[in-house]
């Protein structure tokens, strides 16, 4: 299953390299980062790896900067269209919650993100598999206002595309003559800085969790103190 897995990766990847080649590539790039806003499962990161491996390459007809471009205006729109989703289906998502215990953990934490971090929290989102559509959902459900939305989905855009672009560009331009080995090279730098952001999140949490869990312990054993 996994090799099945690999060689549908590969496959995909090669079309999209040979893709790549052309101008009109850059509006792949940009349907795809849209649809990936919406649809997790989409290779957002992928498509603009693909075209920063070949601007590097030398194979692009268009520079880094169309790719960025097109990579973070699908994102900005496709961020919209999820905070849309989640304005206007609130109810929906609610009754979704209460029946369903899992995902009212997960809203009911974007929740409790959204207000506790604010904006920075749809940048840094951005770089986490599915954590993106349910943070910009959860705005929209949540309500948060549209212009506080929008203005930190543009930067969440910009810095999102900025980065794999430019990492691709810089870690594929050793390997001119082979494309995919500059692009497994991107992707494996690309996946290794979102491995280390994952880790450096949930080690984050586990130490806040565990001052909360002591600040409420000591609180209990001062208690009778006080009376």
């Amino acid at each position: 299953m996994v090799a099945g897995v690999f060689s549908w990766v590969t496959n995909l990847t090669e079309l999209l390299g040979d893709w790549a080649s052309n101008r009109w590539f850059l509006a792949v790039i940009f349907t795809i980062a849209l649809l990936d806003s919406v649809v997790p499962i989409v290779p957002g990161e992928t498509s603009v790896i693909i075209g920063g491996v070949a601007v590097a390459t030398g194979e692009a007809p268009y520079g880094l900067g169309w790719v960025i471009a097109a990579g973070a205006l699908g994102a900005f729109i496709g961020d919209n269209l999820a905070y849309l989703i989640g304005r206007r289906f609130a109810g929906l998502f609610e009754r979704r919650a209460a029946r369903k215990e899992a995902f009212g953990r997960r809203l009911l934490w974007a929740e409790q993100q959204i207000a506790t971090r604010g904006g920075p929290l749809l940048i840094t989102a951005r770089f986490i598999p599915g954590g993106r559509t349910i943070i910009t959902t959860a705005s929209g459900v949540t309500r948060q206002r549209w212009l506080w939305f929008a203005r930190w989905a543009l930067i969440a855009g910009v810095v999102w595309a900025t980065y794999a672009a430019g990492l691709a560009r810089i870690v594929g331009a050793p390997f001119r003559d082979n494309h995919t080995a500059a692009f497994w090279a991107a992707f494996g730098a690309a996946l290794s800085v979102t491995i280390a952001i994952e880790v450096v999140r949930h080690l984050r949490m586990r130490r806040k969790v565990r001052r909360l869990e002591e600040t409420d312990s000591w609180d209990e054993q001062a208690a009778p103190g006080r009376l």
